[in-house]
Parts: C-alpha cells; structure tokens; sequence
C-alpha cells in the first residue's frame, strides 16, 4: 500500500464519529501502469470564457518532461462511460457560526443544479466527521441534513477531506469535490503537505469555497493560498465569495468548467512502482488557438509495488 493511504486511513478512522462509508484500502484509478493516467483539463480564452471544440491532436502531454501518447479523448461530460460522483464537504464548526446558514442554503443550491451527478457523498465536520452517500432519490432527506446543522466544536478540515478522498478511491468514474469552509484547521491529525500528497494520489477535481471575511488580513492570506494550491493541485479552483449574490457566478462558473472540461487519458511509459511525485504539463499543440490559459492537474504519485 502507498504510505500515504497507510496514514490515511489510520487517522481518519480515529475521527469519523457517524455515517454510512465503509473504508477501503483499495488503489485509486488515477495510476499509471496498463490504467489510463486521466487529466481533466480546463481550457479558457478571452473574458475567461470556456474554450470549446479542441481535438486530441491540439494537446500535447509530458511526464517528468518525457511525451506521452494520448489514448483517450473526450470533451464535455463523458456520461455514463464516466459517471459523475460529487462531493459536499461542510463545514459545521463553531469559527463557521456566522456563515453556515448561508453556506448550507448554497449547498443546496449547488447539488440541485448538479444534474450531471449520479450521486452525492456529504460531509459535514467539526471535531469529527460524519460522510454518508445519498441517490437522488435520497436528496431530500440530505437537504434535511445539511439544513438542520449546528455550529460547533473544533475544526478538523484536513481529515474531512482525507475521509471523503479514502471514500472516493474504491470508486470508478469522475469525482468532484466542492468545500465549504473557512480555511481554518485546528484538529487535523493528518498535515497540510500529507493532504497534498493524498490530491495527487486521488482521481478527484476540487473546488473550494472559502468565508473568509471573518479571519484577520494575514491569517487570510495564509488560507487562500492553500485553499487555493488544494484545489488547483487537482486541476480545480477556489472562490472566495463576500456575499450570497456572488454564489450564482461561481456556481455558474463550476458547472460551465464541468461541462466543458476535457479529459485526456494515457497510459504512462514509466513503468516504476517507487511511489514518486510525476510532474505532468498539458499545453496546446495548434498554433491557431492563442491567447488561452490551460489549468489541469500537477502531477499525481506514482504506484507502489505491493
């Protein structure tokens, strides 16, 4: 087993206090060897609007520097080949008193207009963590739950994520995650560098939302950059709303990168099991298509022999 996923689930089970997850040791999807290695890949141009109607052959893939062959290509959601599996991670603790109602309402708002979703995995934490699966046909009994949360306790975001992301791993299909916070983390046994190992070790895009209006200038700072490097590590992005009227952009924004996203798949000509990080950059091949900006995942952590 990769070390990452050993400490993993190690700390994570100590701190789940409630829920439906069954924990599993299995290996993520997103690994080299005879799978696919698969990039989502975010392509905008002028007034940041999405750039569509590409074709394999206008990208190009490296792996530590080295080209790879593009084996699979497909641009928009993939459907039923790849199923879409989303994500809600809450945050319920007592720094959040001030924001969770408007936080829970967006929510809501968020998974009703995710129609591309089979299901939703939410987590709400505090100083331990609750995850429980629901089918659509079980969204009102989670928008009865994400409404009836309480502010309180102590804030363990670093292991809410790693919970959802051990949850993710035994699953095929596309995962995207989107979190509710406001940055803090004051309980996590598992360390900021150790979560960005487990986002590269995950098949999962994230998108963050961070309240952060209440932190002081310099804690602020700290927070954006690293609500902002989890998610773009994964080929996502983080928003930093200041009011409710603002929600509607960043939904409208997320569910246009979601469905206009490209995703490219190969298959990796290192054939190592050392565990190593992969740096991996995506670029444009066309010399007709200018002035765009390119945003996929940094790399992911090789497999380890077993």
């Amino acid at each position: 087993m990769h070390p990452f996923r050993t400490g993993l689930v190690a700390a994570v089970l100590t701190v789940v206090s409630a829920g439906t997850a069954v924990w599993t040791q299995s290996a993520p999807q997103f690994r080299s060897g005879v799978e696919l290695v698969r990039l989502p890949v975010v392509v905008s141009g002028k007034d940041n609007l999405m750039v569509r109607g590409l074709k394999a052959a206008d990208f190009t893939v490296t792996e530590d520097g080295v080209p790879q062959t593009i084996a699979a290509f497909s641009e928009g959601a993939p459907g039923e080949r790849l199923p879409l599996h989303a994500g809600l991670l809450l945050d319920v603790s007592e720094s959040m008193e001030g924001d969770l109602r408007p936080a829970a309402n967006a929510v809501v708002q968020f998974i009703t207009a995710l129609d591309e979703a089979v299901d939703v995995t939410f987590v709400d934490f505090d100083s331990s963590i609750r995850l429980t699966r629901f089918s659509k046909d079980g969204y009102p009994r989670l928008f009865e739950r994400i409404q009836s949360r309480k502010a309180t306790g102590g804030t363990a975001l670093y292991d809410a994520i790693g919970a959802y992301l051990d949850s993710a791993h035994s699953r095929g299909g596309q995962h995207v995650l989107v979190v509710y916070t406001d940055g803090g983390d004051s309980l996590s046994r598992m360390s900021y560098p150790h979560l960005i190992d487990g986002l590269r070790f995950s098949n999962v895009i994230v998108y963050a939302l961070g309240y952060l209006d209440n932190a002081s200038s310099t804690v602020r700072g700290l927070l954006q950059q690293r609500l902002l490097a989890m998610a773009r590590e994964t080929g996502g992005d983080a928003f930093f709303p200041s009011s409710v009227r603002e929600l509607q952009s960043v939904y409208a924004r997320i569910l246009d990168e979601l469905g206009s996203r490209y995703t490219i798949g190969y298959e990796s000509t290192n054939p190592k099991t050392d565990g190593k990080f992969r740096k991996v950059q995506v670029k444009l091949s066309n010399p007709d298509v200018k002035n765009v900006r390119i945003r996929s995942r940094s790399g992911y952590l090789a497999p380890v022999k077993r």
